[in-house]
């Protein structure tokens, strides 16, 4: 009886074994991919960027945040601030930069003339963002 149990002993380990050889050379690197995945840190592909939002849903969610804000103004007793005229701020246009330069050189232009004059000149960055903002 111990000569049987010693042969199937060892006839399992032998099979065990082959079995264990045959997973590994067939696994195609699977060893290599433990703890990678998308929630892995570290991971070397580049993230995926968000999908871009249409116009009416990030004035949706910009509107509920100018909304907690006026909700916190009005906590702490300051007055609320027109949400509508500051959702206009916020998403208008930025200048083209051709555009900011020629009303720069205007400015200056503007700032010689006062200068040759005896005024004080202005201040160039508040002029031209001003009359960005007026256009």
């Amino acid at each position: 009886m111990d000569d049987a149990f010693l042969v199937v002993v060892i006839g399992v380990s032998l099979v065990a074994l082959i079995g264990a050889i045959v997973a590994l050379a067939t696994s195609g690197g699977s060893y290599d991919r433990i703890g990678r995945g998308g929630l892995s840190i570290g991971e070397e592909r580049p993230a995926r960027p968000p999908a871009p939002a249409g116009a009416g849903e990030r004035d949706a969610e910009i509107r509920q945040y100018l909304a907690a804000r006026n909700a916190r103004r009005a906590a702490r007793g300051e007055p609320p601030v027109d949400v509508e005229a500051e959702l206009r701020s916020l998403t208008a246009p930025a200048a083209d930069p051709e555009l900011a330069d020629e009303v720069r050189r205007v400015v200056q232009a503007r700032n010689a003339r006062r200068v040759a004059r005896g005024e004080p000149p202005l201040d160039v960055e508040a002029e031209v963002s001003k009359r960005l903002r007026s256009e």
